[in-house]
């Protein structure tokens, strides 16, 4: 399965023509202790449908869009899942589809770190400077438990001109979804609650959508 997945990454990573683009999205992915084998394949698989969705594939390929995602946990386990991509046609979200729906879970059994997840989501923009939009879309079932002060890098990416977006993914109440207002979002952001992960695909689509049409609700 690995080498199938690295095998769809090259040919997503491929050299082109430069183009204008509008927005840069970066899906940041909780995968620490609390979520089990079954809730990170809902989160994998409701990326993958979200992005064959046709409003979705139609306002990647109007905005030029690139895309990466990149998985979470504890302090020192961030990684790139899906680099940069850049968005010109159906095709292309086609093979980002595919690849989200392989891609292999990066870390288990570690704390979370949200503050260490948006500095390294915040260090990986470079590739992608001359977007327009460049917004970081990160997703969590908890608060933290290990590593440094969330608010202060939410300031970094405010300072750096990168807005954060939320998926707070609730089994009850709203505690996670109020820290991430709090904390986390930025203020041009904005949080969507997820009614545990089975709710996460629906949650997505809608996230994606808004981010991508600046739909305001």
């Amino acid at each position: 399965m690995k080498a199938r997945v690295f095998g769809l990454l090259a040919c997503l990573g491929a050299p082109g023509a430069a183009v204008a683009c509008d927005t840069a999205l970066m899906l940041t992915i909780d995968v620490s202790n609390s979520v089990d084998v079954a809730e990170y394949r809902l989160q994998a698989e409701g990326l993958a449908d979200a992005l064959t969705d046709p409003d979705i594939t139609d306002a990647l390929v109007r905005g030029q869009s690139a895309l990466s995602v990149v998985q979470w946990s504890g302090v020192d386990r961030q990684s790139v899942t899906v680099p940069w991509t850049r968005i010109r046609t159906a095709l292309d979200v086609a093979r980002l589809s595919d690849a989200a729906r392989l891609m292999p879970r990066a870390y288990t059994l570690s704390g979370t770190a949200p503050a260490e997840a948006i500095l390294f989501s915040l260090s990986n923009f470079a590739p992608v400077m001359d977007c327009t939009r460049r917004i970081i879309d990160i997703s969590g079932d908890g608060t933290p438990n290990t590593g440094g002060d969330v608010a202060a890098a939410r300031r970094q990416a405010e300072r750096d001109g990168i807005t954060i977006n939320a998926i707070a993914i609730e089994s009850l109440g709203q505690a996670i979804t109020n820290f991430y207002a709090r904390q986390v979002v930025t203020r041009d952001g904005f949080v969507m609650t997820a009614r545990m992960h089975r709710d996460y695909p629906r949650a997505i689509r809608a996230k994606i959508l808004r981010e991508l049409t600046r739909v305001i609700s």
